[in-house]
């Protein structure tokens, strides 16, 4: 090849390396942010544990707030034209599918995406959110009741909450404010089709005690005996089992149950947005991915690298959940569920 050929191809490469660098967000090399605004979903144990381990490894200041994905997306889209928070970490990505939908995002091209075990499910394609961990619904049923009821077995599918001994027995969230609800309410009509899955939760609905704001909140209540069964992620069943001597007992839906991929998004607008950046990484990062044990958080991680603490959550009867299709109508549902069936005044906290 000539010198003239090779200068040629050399200047083509250049050029071509030059662009692919631009239209590709990298991680910042020097970070000159000294503070950091998170929303943050999952419990308030997980997100004070990530808060302090970040400030610890980076040295800039986490300030959080714990909302559930409802509201975390509500208050999102409110704030649109001047965000309060950097990077919203948590809660299922059927909400950083609507958040995308609504322009609230920001694509970012982390180095990190490389250690997800999943790519085609727990990213989205255009770099707009990431899986951070995975979680399946259960039933978590008070084992003093059933003792108090011998003639009667914890749920084993979802015909089962519609039985009469369980009329006024069963909490959960409101799909409004919970995005563990939200998966209920998606699960069911995946499952049955729209038609027979609505008229199921109809049905469903008039069977529960209270509606919760959050929606790990219903296991701590049937643990104090105020219901018998929560509709709730396995894993926060496992927190109230083995951190505060709950008498519940697990069990899930034989047909197939739904699960979540929490997720995770730079938020469109961030002030800082250095740091959102780090904290993206260092998410998706093992390091990162390892600490949900230590706060008491069960989740399985979303990267290699990880041990599962407990792999039987995820040895269950799991149906073909779609994401896509849940994040993309869960306004309409929601609204449907909150205008025909039940509204969300009264939430208990």
């Amino acid at each position: 090849m000539s010198a003239k050929k090779v200068g040629l191809l050399m200047a083509v490469l250049f050029i071509a390396v030059a662009v692919l660098s631009a239209c590709q967000t990298a991680a910042p090399t020097e970070v000159t942010d000294t503070e950091l605004n998170v929303l943050c979903t999952p419990q308030e144990e997980w997100c004070q544990g990530m808060k302090q381990e970040f400030e610890a490894k980076y040295g800039i200041t986490v300030n959080y707030v714990r909302m559930s994905s409802g509201e975390a997306l509500a208050r999102v889209e409110a704030e649109k034209d001047a965000p309060t928070f950097d990077i919203w970490w948590g809660g299922p990505i059927d909400s950083f599918v609507a958040a995308k939908e609504k322009g609230l995002l920001e694509a970012y091209d982390s180095p990190n995406y490389k250690n997800i075990r999943n790519p085609e499910l727990m990213k989205d394609v255009d770099n707009q959110w990431v899986g951070v961990y995975v979680g399946s619904l259960g039933f978590a049923t008070n084992k003093n009741w059933l003792a108090e009821h011998p003639d009667v077995k914890a749920p084993t599918s979802w015909d089962d909450l519609l039985k009469p001994e369980f009329t006024g027995q069963i909490m959960v969230a409101h799909p409004s404010t919970s995005g563990t609800s939200y998966t209920a309410l998606a699960t069911i009509l995946q499952i049955r089709g729209e038609d027979a899955g609505w008229e199921y939760i109809k049905q469903y609905a008039g069977q529960i005690a209270q509606f919760t704001k959050s929606g790990a909140a219903p296991a701590k209540f049937v643990c104090q005996g105020e219901a018998a069964v929560a509709i709730v992620f396995s894993h926060d069943t496992v927190n109230e089992i083995e951190n505060n001597s709950c008498p519940l007992e697990l069990s899930f839906p034989a047909e197939g149950t739904g699960y979540e991929i929490g997720g995770m998004g730079i938020l469109k607008g961030a002030k800082h947005m250095q740091a959102a950046k780090l904290w993206f990484d260092w998410a998706i990062s093992p390091e990162g991915q390892s600490l949900g044990p230590k706060y008491h958080a069960y989740q399985a991680p979303t990267i290699n690298g990880v041990e599962l603490s407990h792999p039987e959550l995820l040895e269950v009867n799991l149906i073909d959940y779609d994401f896509i299709w849940a994040g993309t109508n869960k306004t309409a549902f929601v609204d449907k569920f909150t205008n025909e069936i039940a509204n969300a005044e009264n939430l208990k906290q």
